[in-house]
């Protein structure tokens, strides 16, 4: 795995029996925050011209607001039909979420399409173009993902059950391509604390544990050298 920067802290908060554990929310936001800061620089390390570089970065913003897009959606289904429901008197703050959301649809509405024309030549306006609407969008998600882990997932911990919230976590991995899968675990791991990788890793079944210490550590960091290495001279 690529070196990281871990958090101050590697205390696990406790688990509440009976509550579900929404920390784990917060170790799967970083892999957000981390991707949408490195992606605008990603795109302006491209060199004007370098279509194969541009294709490589191109691909993985596509995943990029494609898990993103995917995540929210299973959020306005799961999550805040249950708060509005349970947690009237704070009905606001699911009002939030959701035009935060919107929000940050209408970032990513024009990024496809940016990336089309990009990734085919590596047009340097273009690219600076798309590298500043990925800063306007890294900065919105940001304000949302603070909002949400502050003042929203303590409402989940109180209104929703474990076997609701475990519902998210299980549909959002049962829509991951199988290829994937190592993959988007070497994402979450990466800036987790050693703390925070072992509750992980320990509700993963054995063979998946194998699976990522013979095969996934590995291919996790190769994408990481591939896509990374030209940030190493910014």
């Amino acid at each position: 795995m690529p070196p990281s920067t871990e958090p101050a802290t590697s205390a696990l908060p406790a688990v509440v029996p009976g509550r579900p554990y929404t920390h784990e929310m917060v170790i799967v936001h970083r892999v957000f925050r981390r991707e949408a800061t490195l992606l605008p620089r990603l795109v302006r390390a491209v060199a004007p011209g370098d279509a194969a570089r541009a294709r490589l970065v191109a691909d993985y913003a596509r995943e990029y607001v494609h898990g993103l897009v995917h995540h929210h959606h299973l959020e306005d289904e799961l999550i805040w039909p249950l708060l509005r429901v349970r947690a009237d008197a704070r009905e606001e703050l699911v009002d939030r979420m959701e035009r935060q959301h919107l929000a940050l649809d209408a970032s990513l509405e024009h990024i496809p399409a940016m990336l089309a024309d990009w990734r085919t030549g590596a047009d340097r306006v273009t690219g600076l173009a798309l590298a500043d609407v990925l800063d306007a969008h890294r900065d919105a998600l940001s304000e949302h993902l603070d909002d949400e882990e502050r003042l929203v997932l303590p409402l989940v911990a109180e209104h929703l059950t474990v076997a609701e919230w475990d519902a998210v976590g299980r549909r959002g991995l049962e829509t991951l391509p199988k290829n994937k899968v190592l993959l988007a675990l070497g994402a979450i791991l990466e800036d987790a604390t050693p703390e925070e990788r072992a509750w992980f890793l320990g509700r993963a079944p054995l063979a998946g544990r194998l699976l990522w210490r013979l095969v996934g550590r590995r291919r996790y960091a190769a994408r990481c050298h591939a896509l990374r290495a030209p940030l190493k001279s910014d």
